[in-house]
This record gives C-alpha cells, structure tokens and sequence, in this order.
C-alpha cells in the first residue's frame, strides 16, 4: 500500500492497491480479476454508461439480450462479492503521488492506490442532424453486430459522414434488403464502389441530409436539403469515436488518431500497459470498436496484468527486506 506522510496525506484520502477509474465492463471485469487476486479495490464510476440509451446488450454469450442496467447492477454485485469498494462519483484529476498515485473526485475526496486502471470509455460524436440525438441508440444505431440481427426486415438508411461510409452500408447489407445510402458528408463513391453497392441493390441518394423525422418517438423519414424526404424506419450512422482521456491527459498520456480514422484512443500494449509507469487501460478508452463483451476480456487481462506488476514490486521490497535483515544478522 502507498504510505504518505501526515503533512501531505489528505485526511479524507482513501487507499488501494488499484484504483479503476470507470464501471463499465472493462472496469468491472478488471475489478473481479483483482478481487479474485485478493487485491484491494476501488472503482470510480460517474454513472454514464455509452450503452445507456440501448435496449439490451447483444453478442455476449450467457447475457444476451440483458438491459444494459441489469448488465451493470449484476457485474457490480460480483465485484463486491470479491472485495471490490464502489464510489459513485466523477474522477476530475490524478497525479504521481510517491510510489503511486492519488486521484481526486469531483466531490473533494481523494482515492490513493499504487496503480491505475482506466476504463472511462468513449463519447460518440454524432453528425450534426436535427433529430439525430433524439433517437441515437434507439432509431439510430451505428454496429452492424449489436444492432443488425434486429434491422432484419426494416428500410433503412446509411448517413455518410466518413470515409467508411460504402464499408458500412456493405455490411448493414448482410441483414438488411431495403437498403439506401445517404451520402451526405461522405466522399462521393468511387467508381468500384458504385459497382459494388449497385450490385448488392442498393440505392445512392446524394445530398446533404436536413433532418430527421420523428413521428410519436420513432424515426419516420429521412429529409433532405432539397426538400425531398426519404421514408426510413431506421438509420445507421458512423460516428467519430472520442476516448474519455481527460484524467490519462493530465498524467501525460496523449490521444492517438486511429489508423482508419474512427476517432482518437489512448494506445497501450496488448495487456493494457500505457506508455505512463504504473498507469493501464482497458475497454473503448483503448480499444474503440470494442463490444461489450471484448471489452469486459480486454478488462480482465488488462487486471491480470495490473497483478503481476503489483506482485512483481511486493518481491522487490521482499527481497530488499530480506536482505537487510540478513544483513543485521550478522
């Protein structure tokens, strides 16, 4: 455990041997491991899940079909079965502190642990389209694996707003017949490209996007800039996906841009190490196309990790403490 000295301890500083900032599946996964290793753990968690507007949770074996709610409140019960404390509260900064760190809550109280897991996920920025935040996670959907299987049998449209613009309507494809893309803000199709979305029987609509219609909650139409409106049950759309690195960024940890243009992660090992000692990541912060489920896997090796590291430094100061003991002996 990190010991501080009285003069500079905060009274209200709470101690562990891992802090993980974020309760998500990566967090919690992560805590369980570390329960389970019998390390003491604290998860900070300010209570935003991505998935919180989602109906359910898909392609995770044995909770398929759970509410994202239920999915928390059952992972949270099993981290505190192994140990884990939970603060419902906003991580606003952290620092080095000694051998480790403390990381201040929005609140004022103070969590200081050796090392640091950060799981804070992702903010999707949608195109800027009237009605688009209104159904987002509902009428509007953006994973062909967790929203597919459920598009089956729907007209729907593709809004353009990227380069993945085609690679996306091509695999919205697999389930959908009545299929039309918008290209909106995205490059026009290449010739290739046409071909190929010709060839599945899909529709090209060119323009810019106005809005769009909601009728009683749902979506209705799609309405363009020249007045025309495109009927559409449902609309899939690429969003620009945003780490929530604010609290990496203060220790010193950059954004990086992802390599097909997705949004910006923060980049670590395939174990979740960041180029910060001490410091690991897990889940969308990370990884931006992670589900549900890779994110709870990359949660649990990104614990493992942290837990060889923490064993690693307590033989360091075993060996240390032997050693000197050894050598009052004599």
């Amino acid at each position: 455990m990190v010991t501080m000295s009285p003069e500079t301890r905060n009274p209200a500083t709470l101690q562990f041997d891992v802090a993980v900032i974020g309760g998500g599946a990566a967090g919690l996964s992560a805590a369980v491991t570390l329960g389970r290793a019998r390390r003491s753990v604290v998860i900070v968690d300010s209570g935003e899940p991505r998935n919180a507007r989602a109906e359910v949770v898909h392609g995770f074996l044995t909770r398929d079909g759970i509410s994202p709610a239920e999915f928390l409140s059952v992972g949270r019960a099993e981290a505190e079965s192994y140990g884990a404390n939970l603060i419902n509260g906003e991580a606003v900064g952290a620092r080095r502190f000694g051998a480790g760190f403390e990381v201040t809550l929005a609140d004022e109280r103070v969590v200081s642990a050796r090392r640091l897991l950060v799981t804070t996920g992702l903010v999707d920025e949608l195109p800027d389209v009237p009605g688009m935040d209104e159904l987002w996670g509902r009428g509007v959907h953006h994973c062909p694996y967790c929203h597919g299987h459920e598009l089956f049998g729907h007209a729907v449209g593709v809004l353009g707003s990227g380069p993945m613009a085609v690679h996306q309507t091509l695999m919205f494809r697999q389930w959908v017949d009545d299929l039309v893309l918008f290209v909106h803000t995205a490059p026009e199709p290449t010739a290739e490209e046409a071909e190929q979305l010709a060839a599945r029987g899909i529709r090209v609509v060119r323009g810019r996007v106005d809005s769009l219609q909601v009728v009683d909650g749902h979506l209705a139409g799609v309405a363009m800039a020249d007045g025309s409106v495109v009927a559409r049950r449902s609309l899939v759309v690429g969003p620009r996906y945003m780490a929530r690195s604010e609290l990496l960024t203060s220790l010193g940890l950059a954004t990086t841009e992802h390599p097909m243009g997705l949004g910006e992660f923060i980049a670590a090992d395939a174990f979740g190490q960041t180029a910060v000692a001490g410091v690991w990541v897990a889940g969308n912060v990370t990884d931006l196309t992670a589900g549900v489920v890779a994110a709870a896997a990359g949660g649990m090796m990104a614990g493992a990790a942290v837990n060889g590291d923490l064993t690693a430094d307590d033989t360091h100061k075993a060996v240390a403490a032997y050693r000197e003991s050894i050598a009052l002996s004599i």
